[in-house]
């Protein structure tokens, strides 16, 4: 955690850390590197999702507003880190390959499209079956790292627990030694038993809110994702399938 070395570093954290066993500072620097690890997850998945929404609204915006699905593809244009692009030239790829017998673009590529037969059910299936696959596998590249994310927001409070139960039995084991219980002997090492639990805290709360609203928003790319993978699946079957050449007249 980026923030904890300060906070340790003013009044009673520091006082608590000073006081703390070699079990409570191991602890603690579990918890220092888990939070490193948390907030690296959590700034790179929010820039990732930034990143991939931008592309995804001008790859939208030019598919959507072409008549000729293969145009992106066959303008070799590219929008990387967008996942509808992904499930797109995945879908693009299987169709050209079951078109044409070779996913090559070239300059006789319009030409070779507009002389091919249409696809049958099979192939299309075959084609289906290709954007299907790419997209659980977006959603799987979506979803990684999020088990770090989780690791934290239930792992750290009871790390911090096990700390502070650790520092207060070897407190009062001290004062049992001792023979004799007092505010000021007590008082120490209930302290630094303590601060592995504030320590916990200051990991899990920060990655709880950036793991659900992380979840929250790529459940919303994933069904965006879904929804797209119909609606291409759709225009290829609408412009290259067996029913465009059975009724033309419906498909102009």
């Amino acid at each position: 955690m980026p923030f904890i070395a300060p906070l340790i570093a003013n009044g009673s954290l520091f006082f608590a850390y000073e006081q703390s066993t070699l079990p409570g500072r191991i602890i603690l620097w579990f918890l220092f590197f888990g939070s490193i690890f948390s907030w690296s997850v959590m700034i790179t998945k929010m820039r990732m999702l930034s990143h991939a929404k931008q592309q995804s609204l001008h790859f939208l915006d030019l598919f959507r507003n072409h008549r000729q699905p293969l145009h992106i593809m066959e303008s070799q244009l590219r929008f990387d880190g967008s996942p509808l692009w992904s499930v797109y030239r995945a879908g693009c790829k299987e169709l050209t390959f079951q078109l044409l017998g070779s996913e090559e673009i070239d300059e006789t590529f319009r030409a070779r499209l507009d002389s091919a037969p249409h696809l049958t059910a099979s192939q299309m299936r075959v084609v289906n079956s290709a954007i299907e696959r790419t997209v659980g596998e977006t959603a799987l590249k979506l979803e990684s790292q999020l088990i770090l994310l989780a690791t934290a927001v239930s792992g750290a409070p009871f790390l911090g627990l096990l700390g502070t139960v650790w520092g207060v039995m070897e407190t009062f084991s001290g004062v049992a030694e001792a023979g004799s219980a007092n505010l000021a002997a007590m008082a120490p090492g209930v302290s630094a038993a303590l601060i592995t639990t504030v320590t916990a805290l200051l990991v899990a709360i920060p990655a709880m809110f950036g793991y659900n609203f992380l979840v929250t928003s790529l459940k919303g790319m994933i069904v965006q994702t879904d929804n797209f993978a119909a609606e291409l699946s759709s225009t290829f079957e609408n412009t290259y399938g067996e029913q465009r050449a059975a009724r033309p007249e419906l498909y102009p």
